[in-house]
């Protein structure tokens, strides 16, 4: 062995359980490709899957260039569903909720639609994106209310902010 060999941290359990605790209200709903004779079928999202608990009103579908970051923002109000399309995605996630069982926590994801998986993202964890392939990334965004052009409920900081403990990688 080579001295300065490190064992790889393990990330999900045998059964692909990923073995990081999730903020608390953050789900994840693994869902299945369909192969058809024609292509591929992916639900993305059912309201018998009780995810945020209230009905989506408003989706957007937001393409990144190779390396690009968008973070961070959060919500007040809105529960945001992220759902990638293509690409693969560093999703992070901060929990800024000072009530919150998770407070301070972040989880990061890597989401492909190889292994096709909606992130329910609650009001006030801060959450960003960063393209970490070389060709361009997408995700649908799906909201519980619509956005307001008057009055946004959309909260930002920068994607290297001091005040939130996770590093993008710039590449």
């Amino acid at each position: 062995m080579i001295p300065n060999a490190r064992q790889a941290r393990r990330t999900v359990t045998s059964s692909w359980e990923p073995v990081e605790p999730l903020i608390a209200g953050v789900q994840l709903k693994e869902v299945k490709n369909v192969v058809t004779d024609n292509g591929i079928t992916t639900e993305i999202f059912r309201d018998d899957w009780a995810l945020g608990g209230r009905p989506l009103k408003h989706i957007i579908f937001v393409s990144i260039r190779p390396g690009r970051i968008s973070a961070w923002h959060c919500h007040r109000i809105k529960t945001d569903h992220i759902f990638v399309v293509r690409g693969l995605l560093k999703i992070a996630l901060y929990d800024a909720r000072e009530t919150s069982p998770t407070f301070g926590r972040v989880n990061s994801l890597n989401l492909s639609p190889m292994r096709p998986t909606l992130v329910v993202v609650p009001p006030l964890v801060f959450h960003g994106v960063q393209n970490i392939a070389t060709e361009d990334a997408a995700f649908v965004s799906c909201f519980d209310d619509t956005y307001a052009y008057d009055n946004p409920d959309d909260w930002l900081l920068p994607f290297d902010t001091p005040d939130i403990p996770f590093k993008f990688e710039r590449a």
